[in-house]
């Protein structure tokens, strides 16, 4: 049995309009989701209203194996047809191991191997986790928000896992692919 844990990064690119039948669709699918064998969490990244139509599904499960179970269940085939007619594409996914949705570019197809996906993400990782405490934590105290380690940990890692997600890894990814993928 696989330890690593698997994930998967689901898009679905919302019609105008439709977000609120989106979010009541949602209220459907993620009781069923967070009652599927090997269920660990999930995260759901909402469009900017009126600037962004996607969004994003982050699931993580303890297998590949159960990953793979739910996403070819019956019970989420038949909430994915009732939320077809919101989409403006198909319903449209990719499972991964352990981080390797991280190094995902659009037109490779393999992972790198395990030491590459260690050194980028340490090196990705090191300089968010020494910026955004500098720039978060004066903004949190400007806010009165009074210090407390456990929630300024919180959001700091919350901030960095996000920017690693979203916005650092996807383009670092592609800048460093010769190397990453050789």
């Amino acid at each position: 049995m696989e330890t690593q844990g698997a994930s998967v990064v689901i898009t679905h690119h919302v019609l105008d309009g439709k977000e609120a039948e989106y979010e009541k669709w949602l209220e459907h699918i993620v009781p069923l989701t967070k009652h599927s064998e090997g269920f660990i969490d999930h995260q759901i990244v909402r469009p900017i209203p009126h600037l962004t139509f996607i969004y994003t599904v982050i699931i993580r499960f303890d297998t590949i194996e159960n990953l793979k179970k739910w996403m070819e269940s019956d019970d989420r085939k038949k909430l994915i047809e009732k939320a077809n007619p919101l989409f403006r594409k198909n319903d449209n996914y990719k499972i991964r191991s352990g981080l390797d949705f991280l190094f995902e570019t659009e037109n490779e197809t393999k992972v790198p191997v395990r030491w590459k996906q260690f050194l980028v993400t340490w090196s990705a990782i090191y300089p968010l986790s020494l910026l955004v405490p500098l720039v978060l934590l004066p903004f949190l105290r400007l806010l009165k928000i009074p210090a407390n380690h456990y929630s300024d940990g919180l959001l700091i890692s919350g901030c960095i896992v996000f920017l690693m997600v979203f916005v650092v890894m996807p383009n670092y990814t592609k800048l460093i692919r010769k190397w990453l993928f050789k």
